[in-house]
């Protein structure tokens, strides 16, 4: 009997098959700069390699994503929600064996914090007491954040008012420890040189590839199944597809060809909190002006640019749909006697005296479309010849605040939670992520009131600021944006579809045997 099981075993390796628990599972994602310090981190695809190589106090929950205990194994909130004390696992210990402490988180955030740093995601800790004054300049002395660390397992954080998003807040991924040594001194050109503390860590690492093993020093190491993750960088479709259907790529997480897909089942399309808009700079004259604002947009063909035919979800807001939030109505249609007689009352009679626009996009066919139907609408109405400008990707992103000689440009926002604060904070004066440069004390106000509560009456008052965005057309919203995965849920478990479109990789691992390259998996 032995030798019978082991003369099977011999033939299927033979047949090209592999035992899961000896197979790499493999990621594809499409080309994009890898920044391994979590303090500069800004992308999508590093936000999920993250999950791998990093982890902070909470993590997300693979299926709700809301916050679970990470490094921290348990926490206290006083009674008025403005103190958290958060207690550290005792053997939460980075890849090189030191133990995570209180104090590299404090650290950590206070270099994020620093006004000096590069940091993109530092305006989301606002919330906490002194932060804010201290990111900008206002207050130099770092000691005036309320991030203590009493114990090396302690760490106790003093909020300026309740918030009720921040454990939501913590998971983000650049809310994560950097060991000591990196963050005094860290080379963070290679990934093989970081010191993380997450499930996985880098083995190897090139532009075309990143190969990662189990990080026996994880606190839950017998609980991450996959023993090693290779992710492969690429931007082409149909080789990378061929290879998901052969079984060589468990799953694309971007740049697929779905005409392509042997198996249609393993096409994952879910809805995301996410949006794709315009947006004007609105910190240069005549683009500060609301009304010159509004009236450039009234004269967009909204049902073109919106085309039902294109996009997947349509949107003339710019938060997502959220059970119990409010309605609110953005701009939804041409309207042309509206438009013109708001540039009568600005000043600029049929667009007389406006500078031509500039049209900052990243490429591809979508972008070039609505900037086309912009420059057509601006120069039949107004006689404008609008200039566009292309920017690739990864530069794209970068140059929206290295170099802001633009007047209109596009993004695709995916919330960092799930709370419409996500998509409304980045717009008050002080968000390092403000590129229109619009800044208005009201719209400010309503939105830190507004943070600190609960139910209705939060999503009331952030309803209210969405509408300052959108009546004054700061924000022009194209679609709600969904989340296309391949990959087959048959073999790959503790992968779900979620509106964050976030995957924490300690709790994938593959189901029973899968196919090696040219071999066929038939069903059972």
């Amino acid at each position: 009997m032995q030798k019978a099981v082991l003369i099977l075993i011999v033939l299927l390796s033979s047949a090209g098959w592999a035992v899961a628990e000896e197979t790499e599972f493999v990621v594809s994602f499409l080309p994009s700069r890898i920044r391994f310090n979590p303090i500069e981190t800004f992308t999508s695809t590093e936000a999920q390699i993250y999950t791998a190589i990093y982890e902070g106090l909470v993590g997300y929950h693979p299926l709700t994503v809301r916050p679970v205990a990470a490094v921290a194994e348990r926490w206290d909130i006083n009674p008025e929600g403005t103190v958290y004390t958060f207690y550290l696992r005792e053997n939460a210990r980075y890849w090189n064996g030191d133990r995570v402490t209180a104090s590299h988180f404090r650290d950590t955030w206070l270099a994020l914090l620093d006004p000096k740093s590069e940091s993109a995601y530092s305006f989301l800790f606002d919330a906490i007491l002194g932060a804010e004054q201290y990111r900008s300049g206002n207050n130099p002395d770092p000691r005036s954040v309320a991030v203590r660390a009493p114990h090396e397992g302690v760490l106790e954080v003093e909020l300026e008012r309740p918030a009720p998003h921040f454990l939501d807040v913590l998971a983000h991924h650049s809310f994560v420890p950097v060991h000591p040594d990196m963050l005094a001194n860290g080379d963070w050109d290679r990934g093989e040189n970081v010191i993380g503390n997450g499930p996985f860590r880098i083995i190897e690492h090139n532009d075309e590839e990143m190969l990662l093993s189990r990080n026996e020093r994880y606190w839950d190491r017998r609980n991450v199944r996959v023993p090693r993750l290779r992710f492969v960088f690429s931007e082409d479709y149909e080789a990378t597809t061929r290879a998901f259907n052969d079984g060589s790529i468990h799953w694309v997480a971007g740049g697929m060809s779905l005409e392509a897909v042997a198996q249609p089942r393993s096409i994952i399309v879910n809805p995301m909190f996410a949006t794709s808009y315009y947006f004007f700079v609105a910190d240069r004259q005549p683009w500060d002006d609301p009304r010159v604002r509004r009236a450039m947009a009234l004269l967009l063909p909204w049902d073109r640019i919106r085309d039902e035919e294109i996009h997947f979800a349509p949107a003339t807001t710019l938060v997502p749909a959220i059970p119990g939030y409010p309605e609110v109505v953005g701009i939804v249609e041409q309207d042309l006697d509206e438009a013109f007689e708001l540039l009568e009352q600005a000043g600029y009679p049929e667009g007389a005296g406006l500078p031509s626009p500039v049209l900052r996009i990243p490429g591809g066919s979508e972008s070039t479309r609505v900037v086309e139907l912009m420059r057509e609408s601006w120069r039949d109405y107004l006689d404008l010849a609008s200039r566009v400008e292309l920017i690739d990707y990864p530069d794209y992103f970068d140059s929206l605040s290295a170099d802001r000689t633009y007047t209109v440009a596009t993004v695709s926002w995916i919330g960092d939670f799930a709370d419409p604060l996500t998509f409304l904070q980045m717009w008050t004066s002080l968000s390092n992520l403000n590129e229109s440069g619009f800044a208005n004390p009201d719209y400010d106000a309503v939105v830190r009131d507004a943070a600190s509560l609960r139910g209705n009456e939060r999503f009331e008052g952030l309803s209210r600021a969405e509408r300052m965005l959108l009546e004054t057309a700061v924000v022009l919203p194209v679609s709600h944006s969904p989340a296309v995965n391949l990959i087959d849920l048959t073999v790959v478990d503790g992968w779900f579809p979620n509106p964050l479109d976030i995957h924490p990789f300690k709790h994938v691992r593959l189901l029973g045997m899968t196919p090696a390259p040219g071999v066929v998996r038939y069903p059972r």
